[in-house]
């Protein structure tokens, strides 16, 4: 049985939630426990206003949200792709195309019924922040979960209704219960919260902190 649940809540559009994920994996390739961990994805949506079917460029969307200009963006989002780089991931956010991530979670909680839940949040996070992949696209979609092994006809046949939508709600709903209103944000055994990309030593101090108190209170 493990000793210690993880409850994390991510958006695959997010900078900071995929080094966030980084840092918490090289804090767990160092944590002595890390057999006993267990991880358990939630969906958030950092732009649930986003209308749904409309992409264009995320310079354009941070640029109009921020009211700054297209320098001040670049040179904004080059900070963050230099801290992707320290934890190895190449990012190209000059071709991110920014789209309401509605169908992404849901395709998440499909691929959680298979078991597949934190391979298939980070597939999407390397699809948009890496590769410039547009991850509202159906077809985007069914082939990346078909990567995984997801079944074309399973994820075509939950992309064509509204299956899930109520768990991506669901998630949302527990996040703004628990008064989290940015992401990344880690919950270990429901009880520390840790919010942001927060360095390696912290999540790791915070994973001995909350295994010594399962622990003591078994």
């Amino acid at each position: 049985m493990s000793t210690l649940r993880i409850d994390i809540w991510s958006d695959v559009v997010c900078p900071w939630c995929y080094i966030g994920k980084r840092r918490l994996e090289s804090a767990l390739a160092r944590f002595e426990h890390a057999d006993e961990v267990e991880l358990h994805w939630h969906s958030f949506q950092l732009d649930p206003s986003h209308p749904k079917g409309h992409r264009e460029p995320s310079f354009d969307t941070l640029a109009k949200k921020i009211g700054a200009p297209l320098a001040q963006i670049r040179q904004m989002t080059q900070q963050v792709t230099d801290l992707a780089a320290a934890e190895g991931l190449t990012y190209a956010l000059d071709k991110a195309i920014s789209v309401n991530t509605i169908d992404a979670h849901r395709m998440s909680h499909l691929a959680a019924e298979h078991g597949l839940g934190g391979q298939m949040h980070e597939r999407l996070l390397s699809a948009h922040l890496v590769e410039g992949e547009i991850v509202d696209d159906p077809d985007t979609l069914v082939r990346l979960a078909a990567e995984l092994g997801i079944p074309e006809d399973e994820s075509r046949r939950v992309l064509s209704g509204d299956a899930y939508a109520d768990a991506v709600q669901a998630d949302i709903r527990e996040a703004r219960g628990l008064g989290i209103t940015g992401v990344p944000f880690f919950v270990l055994n429901r009880a520390y919260g840790v919010s942001g990309a927060q360095p390696a030593d912290t999540f790791l101090s915070a994973l001995r902190t909350a295994r010594e108190q399962a622990v003591t209170t078994r």
